[in-house]
């Protein structure tokens, strides 16, 4: 009998100051206006644009200074305001892609964004490694969209 390893997914949630609707659109459509593209980017400092197509089964990704597209994610649950899950495979040396999913939540005063990016699995060998670089990662890409919608 083999053993399945398991990895904890990252979680990480955030509070906006805006109504539910701009977190979800700031968040998915106008993400090439706060994700830090000088640094978490494929063509990092080179980046002209990021696409985020609007329905499952569509495709994110970054188009270079040089026009050249780079895939980020496909969309695999697109349920405006309230969620969406990508299948995220920046990476080409990982066997298989990992799952973001972020939740939108009104809560009065704006909105809570909550993010757990899992399957670190899939990853093989190199998943844990790859999960504990994502988990401050995420924190560095998160800064600016909350700055972002304040």
């Amino acid at each position: 009998m083999s053993e399945t390893l398991t990895i904890a997914p990252v979680t990480k949630s955030v509070h906006v100051g805006c109504e539910i609707e701009r977190a979800f659109r700031v968040f998915t459509t106008e993400v090439g206006t706060w994700w830090p593209l000088d640094t978490h980017a494929i063509h990092a400092g080179a980046v002209r644009e990021v696409v985020w197509e609007e329905h499952e089964g569509g495709e994110v990704y970054e188009i270079s200074n040089a026009g050249e597209k780079a895939h980020w994610a496909t969309v695999l649950t697109w349920e405006p305001p309230a969620r969406v899950v990508i299948a995220w495979h920046v990476s080409p040396d990982t066997p298989a892609p990992t799952e973001v999913e972020v939740r939108f939540t009104a809560d009065g005063e704006g909105t809570r964004v909550d993010l757990e990016h899992r399957n670190w699995e899939r990853a093989g060998e190199a998943g844990a490694g790859m999960r504990d670089g994502y988990d401050s990662g995420w924190d560095t890409v998160l800064a600016p969209y909350v700055t972002r919608l304040e």
